[in-house]
């Protein structure tokens, strides 16, 4: 049986530097381009800090400062045992800011990472100049369209209740080389995306990056907190503290096919932005429009965060 991948193996080389980060009382890998303002690049599943890699090289280029950062429990970061609730993972990323040296910074997320830029622009808008959301409704729309409409979105998150039970979810993810994260990578990417000449090796990237231990079970406690404290104090507390319309620029981003956060669900967000928000729906795109419409996805980004410069 091979050994599992080593951590190290997420610093992928390319035009970008790779450092360590302490922030929040953790050690946080990123990978850094440009000079300018900071956009801190927030990831989601089952992915890792390279998904933003033509982000990175485009902002860069049109001077900004980009840093994709593994979130906590992911590729090269550290992975404590606990530390997965929406609290201490946006304590994360605002202690993140200050550490990498800047007031405060544009936050562009994807899936989970887009619904952590919701959170921490509530939370800790002084770190905060605007934020993009990627396939990230924010987290009040996405619980009540799975309540209010359980054939829809709650249909389309129906892994959110599978990755609840204990250990097999993480056998799911990690066993025949993790084979399922190909497997949800295609269905839940666009159909062009899938046989496009790049898909193999991100195929291949991700899931070795599954494979990386403790990465499994850090990624399901992500979504095994964001259920099960909807029961709880700490829950309602969470709901309370983002349930407030934003100050800064928002800009959303959805494909038009993504089947997972469904489109319908990101455009009832708006009740949580102010005047001035925007949102483009991408056509024929699924729920990886970074990397399936990197040049239309880096063209949308750079020119909002233009118009948000302070």
């Amino acid at each position: 049986m091979p050994l599992p991948p080593d951590p190290s193996t997420a610093r992928v080389a390319g035009p970008w530097v790779h450092r360590d980060v302490s922030a929040n009382g953790i050690r946080l890998h990123v990978a850094e381009s440009g000079e300018g303002p900071l956009v801190l690049l927030l990831h989601g599943f089952p992915e890792f800090w390279w998904s933003w890699r033509h982000q990175v090289v485009a902002l860069a280029d049109a001077g900004y400062r980009a840093v994709a950062v593994d979130l906590r429990g992911y590729g090269d970061s550290d992975k404590p045992p606990r530390g997965y609730d929406g609290f201490t993972l946006a304590g994360d990323v605002a202690g993140l800011v200050k550490a990498l040296g800047a007031p405060r910074a544009h936050i562009v997320g994807h899936a989970w990472g887009g619904m952590l830029a919701w959170t921490v622009a509530a939370m800790h808008p002084r770190v905060v100049h605007s934020i993009t959301t990627v396939s990230a409704p924010h987290p009040l729309a996405l619980r009540r369209a799975i309540r209010r409409h359980p054939r829809g979105q709650g249909r389309a998150s129906g892994h959110l209740f599978r990755f609840q039970l204990p250990v097999y979810p993480e056998r799911w993810l990690t066993n025949d080389g993790g084979a399922a994260v190909e497997r949800l990578l295609t269905s839940w990417g666009g159909p062009k995306w899938t046989v496009s000449p790049e898909f193999d090796e991100i195929v291949r990237r991700n899931r070795q990056a599954m494979l990386v231990p403790g990465v499994a079970h850090s990624a399901l406690e992500y979504h095994r907190w964001a259920v099960r404290s909807q029961l709880r104090t700490d829950g309602r507390r969470f709901a309370e503290a983002i349930d407030r319309r934003l100050g800064v620029p928002v800009l959303q981003l959805h494909g038009g096919l993504d089947p997972v956060m469904l489109e319908s669900t990101a455009s009832d967000s708006g009740r949580w932005v102010g005047p001035g928000a925007r949102y483009r729906c991408l056509p024929e795109v699924g729920h990886f429009p970074h990397q399936e419409a990197p040049n239309s996805t880096s063209r949308i980004i750079t020119g909002f965060l233009a118009s948000a410069q302070p």
